[in-house]
């Protein structure tokens, strides 16, 4: 596979490049290692949840393969990594005592990641509540949990913050409050609209809380060294099939709940007036002085887009157009969405630098002579750097590229039979494969590292 077939972008030379994973995904559990069960435990363990049936016992076993996990990063010539902390591994009741087996493990695996030359980037809150808040105050139903998730949050950055260079609160919150509370596809499997807004909310609240007990924190370490702070949003880009009042107003309204409904929070300190309309009783209760506490300064954004929305009132329904086409999880392949999207939000928000935390494909990989031939995934990523290239050259501050996932691994409720990895996981023998893709990224990172010498 040449370069003159997929060619390298160019960048700026303090670009970031890295890959990104998620605790639950890929850590799995050991006896006696102090982890308290989280609400994707709770899931897995209640038949049908799961399209495979399987759980997160082992995963990728990531707990113990850790280390050469990392060579793995090494050798891909990475400039970052960004992983999650469990927060049921290190504060097994999600208040109260803390797991110091648990810590012991973030504490070795930033230490390994920094002998590799490779920056930590941390994120708080990846889906993994613990299942003691679900049981004891309905989890993010509850502003209580936003409390608690601040202590949490305090805690890592004592412990972690002058060794890591980034700390995100929570990734994709869209994810945990619509997946998790009103569709029931995700943890912990509700099926409430209103109940989902309220969460979306109090996930919002803990975000600010958390960044207010972190920032406190750094400001009282005698070093002055701390990690940037921010937070990761997944945007699906909503765009109408006709340009019909219909399906301009779905579109709007869709808009308004995936993309404005965390970003005008965030930077405008209010949720936006459509789609409280639209929501109506199911709108959530705002407490006076919350929106205060949400709208805490950034050092970073995250944004996660892998795909848009096609948006269609007609019965049936108009078919998006695919010109990319689509990956295996059904999602349309529009790298140019990305390039539109980025500019979108430098001229509605003015937010701080951005940082690409996911974007990846995921592909009916097939092992042949030991290889895995992924083509279409190395034209994902080629496309959708040369996406980040053009944004940038419009005028969006994008800093940094981390590629879902290092590893195949648990796809949430799609189990294992989705694979977004560079690296092929054999979940029977625990072998790792580096996958054509794998082989393309680390010739960029390559050729990307000596520009800066440049």
């Amino acid at each position: 596979m040449s370069s003159s077939q997929f060619p390298f972008p160019t960048l700026p030379a303090n670009f970031t490049l890295g890959v990104a994973t998620s605790a639950a995904q890929i850590e799995g559990t050991a006896p006696g290692d102090g982890k308290g069960p989280s609400i994707w435990d709770a899931f897995c363990a209640t038949p049908g949840k799961i399209k495979d049936g399987s759980d997160i016992a082992v995963a990728c076993d990531h707990l113990h393969r850790m280390p050469e996990d990392v060579e793995r990063m090494k050798w891909l010539g990475l400039d970052a990594y960004r992983f999650s902390f469990a927060w049921p591994r290190v504060q097994p009741l999600g208040q109260d005592a803390w797991n110091e087996t648990g810590f012991a493990f973030y504490d070795r695996l930033i230490d390994t990641l920094l002998d590799a030359g490779i920056a930590p980037h941390a994120t708080l809150h990846h889906w993994d509540l613990p299942q003691a808040l679900q049981e004891s105050v309905g989890g993010w139903q509850s502003r209580e949990t936003a409390h608690h998730f601040a202590g949490y949050a305090a805690e890592i950055a004592r412990r972690f913050g002058d060794r890591l260079a980034s700390i995100s609160t929570l990734n994709e919150p869209w994810c945990v409050a619509t997946l998790g509370y009103e569709r029931g596809q995700f943890a912990p499997g509700l099926t409430s609209r209103q109940a989902a807004m309220q969460v979306s909310h109090h996930l919002l609240l803990g975000h600010g809380l958390a960044l207010q007990a972190m920032r406190a924190v750094a400001q009282a370490r005698p070093d002055g060294r701390h990690p940037q702070l921010g937070i990761v949003l997944n945007h699906t880009p909503a765009f109408a099939a006709e340009k019909t009042p219909a399906d301009l107003q779905a579109a709007r309204i869709a808009d308004g709940l995936d993309v404005r409904w965390y970003m005008d929070p965030l930077f405008r300190g209010a949720y936006p007036a459509d789609a409280i309309e639209h929501l109506g009783a199911d709108a959530p209760v705002v407490q006076a002085g919350d929106f205060a506490v949400i709208r805490q300064p950034l050092d970073f954004l995250g944004i996660n887009l892998y795909t848009r929305q096609w948006v269609s009132t007609r019965e049936p329904k108009i078919p998006a157009p695919e010109p990319h086409g689509v990956n295996d999880m059904g999602w349309e392949i529009v790298p140019e969405v990305l390039t539109q999207h980025l500019v979108r939000l430098t001229r509605d928000y003015m937010p701080p630098p951005i940082l690409i935390t996911e974007n990846g494909m995921a592909n009916a990989d097939v092992v042949a002579g030991g290889e895995v031939q992924d083509t279409p995934r190395v034209a994902y990523v080629q496309g959708h750097l040369a996406a980040v290239e053009k944004a940038i050259a419009l005028g969006a501050d994008v800093r940094g590229y981390f590629y879902w996932s290092l590893l195949d691994n648990f796809e949430w409720d799609s189990g294992y039979a989705k694979r977004f990895g560079l690296f092929r996981v054999d979940y029977d023998t625990q072998a790792r494969t580096p996958k054509a893709s794998a082989h393309w990224y680390r010739a960029f990172i390559a050729k990307h590292k000596l520009s800066r010498q440049g």
